[in-house]
């Protein structure tokens, strides 16, 4: 009951176009056959890519073997949220446990999908359980930070893709609340070409949305403690 449950709700987690760099392949979920595939077809291209670019790199020592080495990185890690689905998500009851929820801090490495320049910095989420609620072990919300993060992105729709995952499996919860700090190389490195400029989005719905009742302030007030000194 509860895998028929998971595989349901995972069903609803995607909200981009398959094939779009920010959504899942058109193909997916790719087995290892089809990853190794896809990194050989990937492989020939980059080489004609950086031909194409006048770069002899297959008589470079440090580089006759990079197209190959930019496939596996791009296939295996930069955007395996595209190609590798995430492990099921198993949820509980709140028990009764009718306060805010929250992780901070959990490392993001993206790749904008304009440039594909490196997306980086930390996810804070929080969510409160309904009184029938589910709530999630802790690392299935940095699986689904993985998940999304580790594909094409723009934060702003990363921002949200990331706020209804969470509320997908959270069932019943009374709001969800995510907000993203995080560095674009593709402003430090071209263009304007800026260092140390960040970037903040947050996606807030149910009792986050309102101020009335401080939950909003009690979440971004949690941000400022640094645990007694101790550090996590």
């Amino acid at each position: 009951m509860a895998k028929n449950k998971n595989a349901k709700i995972h069903e609803k987690l995607e909200v981009v176009q398959k094939g779009f760099a920010n959504g899942v392949a058109t193909n997916f979920p790719l087995n290892d056959k089809q990853k190794e595939q896809m990194i050989e077809k990937a492989t020939k291209a980059y080489g004609e890519f950086l031909t194409a670019l006048d770069c002899d790199w297959k008589n470079d020592p440090n580089s006759n073997d990079t197209p190959r080495r930019v496939a596996k990185a791009y296939v295996n890690d930069l955007w395996a949220g595209r190609y590798t689905p995430m492990s099921p998500i198993t949820s509980f009851p709140s028990d009764g446990y009718d306060g805010i929820i929250i992780e901070r801090n959990i490392p993001l490495t993206s790749m904008c999908s304009h440039h594909h320049q490196t997306i980086s910095g930390v996810v804070h989420i929080g969510y409160i359980a309904g009184e029938e609620g589910q709530v999630v072990g802790l690392s299935k919300l940095n699986r689904i930070v993985e998940l999304f993060g580790r594909r094409g992105a723009i934060q702003e729709q990363l921002t949200s893709a990331i706020h209804n995952a969470v509320h997908q499996i959270t069932d019943g919860n009374r709001g969800v609340i995510v907000t993203i700090v995080a560095g674009h190389n593709c402003v430090s490195c071209r263009g304007v070409k800026h260092q140390g400029a960040g970037m903040v989005t947050t996606k807030a719905s149910g009792v986050f949305r309102q101020n009335t009742n401080l939950a909003r302030k009690e979440f971004f007030d949690s941000l400022k403690i640094n645990n007694g000194g101790h550090q996590i």
